[in-house]
């Protein structure tokens, strides 16, 4: 998928498809109303026809208009003019996909003076179209011995801006939300593919080609050299399995290696039963999305290296199954991690903290500047935000505001939740430092407040994605969220230190 932008009026373009907006009661855009004229009314004949109202997720094509030099003109409702907000604009954007989908387009060009400058600056409005469009063409299709024969013909889009002053802007969004797309369609081809194909080595060797590829330094521990380090609280997870597990680093730097680096620790739970706490057989089969996190962190680090961001960035990934099995760990088992403290099990299925303890211990080495751990840790946290919001917790208020104002404008919002110490008496054990659950109230938070315990010296978020990550039902599959906060946060943090 190509895209260009352009600047001029609608009368001096050319092309195979321009995608004009009408409002409610059939009000035409300035770039409707100037192919109306050239087409001597021809626009407006339709729109006193009835045959479109203006009303959003409704849109009609029009083929061989007189007088224009464009082949087709689709007409795209926009909805009630004073109410047109982001979440309209999204949602006008996917109706234009899936229209210009069922139709043998190639190229198509948008006139962004169409969308209300309300709605936020150009190079947003490009960005989102972006990452949209390669969203909307994106298919996992490799499991199949016989695809699916259903391409699009969309090939290009070309955005018209109206000054040439606001090009350099618009041209740098649309780089930077390629890349965002290609870590976002990486993210997803991880966390689509089936568990018995997607295990720790194989995540581990996906770390090792991307390293080759954008020139990165990837480490790749063992068991045996987890075992050195102490790391007993991630082993307890991997003892049922008989996949064994990796620690996998990457290490990106776009300045010198003394600059401390940025830290991603993401959760690479490659199959989640919930160990001796066995799940339900229901739906069972999504927790293959349990590496979310872990693939949200490849997909970021790919999207960090095509742009070469100025920053220093590690990526942390400790990866394995939960599997009951006569050696996996029992509810009641005390396990010590390489912090030093000890914990007590009582869930097995509260896995995903045991494992990140561990690699957020190991962050420390990295001297990190700012360490994020992303992970689908909780369903409490998809009854508490649905499937729309990311959980965010953190020992550090500029740090959550930071990441906050990065989903805004990302358009993958996130909310932050209270990490307050009281909290952590829902902890307490009688056997050990720290016990691994808090009981049935205040899940989220009480997962969050365990980790802390392991991030005392630096500044550090959570990122509680299991509600965000991936999709159920029919449209069952991975969202590539949190790649788009991510890499925005890191872009803005690149530009802070520059």
């Amino acid at each position: 998928m190509d895209f260009g932008i352009k600047f001029g009026t609608p009368e001096k373009q050319r092309g195979a498809c321009a995608v004009v907006g009408i409002f409610e009661s059939r009000k035409m855009t300035e770039s409707a109303k100037v192919l109306d004229k050239i087409t001597q009314g021809h626009i407006k004949n339709i729109l006193t026809s009835g045959d479109i109202d203006g009303k959003v997720n409704t849109s009609l094509l029009l083929h061989n208009v007189p007088g224009t030099q464009f082949k087709r003109i689709l007409l795209i409702g926009l909805g009630k003019e004073q109410e047109f907000n982001e979440k309209i604009f999204l949602a006008v954007i996917n109706s234009t996909l899936n229209a210009l989908h069922k139709t043998a387009v190639a190229d198509v060009m948008l006139f962004l003076s169409d969308f209300p400058n309300k709605v936020r600056t150009n190079d947003w409005k490009i960005s989102q179209t972006v990452i949209a469009t390669i969203s909307s063409i994106y298919r996992f299709d490799q499991l199949k011995s016989k695809p699916e024969n259903n391409q699009s013909k969309l090939r290009k889009i070309l955005f018209c801006i109206d000054t040439q002053e606001e090009l350099i802007a618009c041209e740098q969004a649309m780089q930077q939300s390629l890349a965002i797309a290609h870590g976002m369609n990486l993210t997803k081809d991880l966390g689509n593919l089936a568990p018995n194909i997607c295990t720790p080595t194989y995540l581990a060797t996906q770390a090792k080609d991307l390293a080759k590829t954008y020139k990165l330094k990837a480490s790749i521990l063992d068991e045996k050299d987890m075992e050195k380090l102490g790391m007993g609280s991630l082993l307890s997870v991997a003892r049922g399995s008989e996949q064994p597990a990796k620690l996998i680093v990457l290490e990106y730097y776009g300045l010198g290696k003394k600059e401390h680096p940025i830290v991603l620790v993401g959760k690479g739970v490659t199959f989640d039963t919930g160990g001796i706490s066995l799940k339900p057989a229901a739906e069972m089969d999504e927790m293959k999305f349990d590496m979310s996190g872990a693939g949200s962190v490849l997909g970021t680090m790919l999207a960090v290296a095509e742009l070469r961001l100025p920053i220093n960035l590690v990526a942390i990934i400790p990866a394995t199954e939960n599997m009951p099995s006569g050696n996996a760990t029992k509810p009641g088992d005390v396990v010590t991690s390489m912090s030093g403290q000890t914990i007590e099990i009582l869930n097995t299925d509260a896995e995903g903290r045991l494992i990140l303890c561990d690699a957020l211990t190991y962050a420390e080495r990295y001297n990190p500047k700012i360490v994020i751990d992303i992970a689908t840790l909780t369903g409490a946290c998809v009854i508490a935000l649905g499937n729309l919001t990311t959980g965010l917790m953190s020992n550090d208020d500029k740090l959550a505001q930071e990441l906050l104002e990065a989903g805004e404008q990302a358009a993958d919002r996130a909310w932050q939740l209270p990490l307050w110490d009281e909290y952590q008496d829902l902890l307490k054990s009688n056997f050990a430092d720290i016990a691994n659950i808090g009981g049935r109230t205040a899940g989220t938070i009480t997962a969050a407040c365990f980790l802390s315990r392991f991030t005392k010296k630096y500044r550090w978020a959570h990122l509680d994605i299991a509600g965000t990550a991936w999709k159920s039902g029919k449209d069952k599959g991975a969202s590539g969220r949190p790649v788009p906060l991510l890499t925005q946060f890191l872009i803005a943090q690149s530009r802070a230190s520059s």
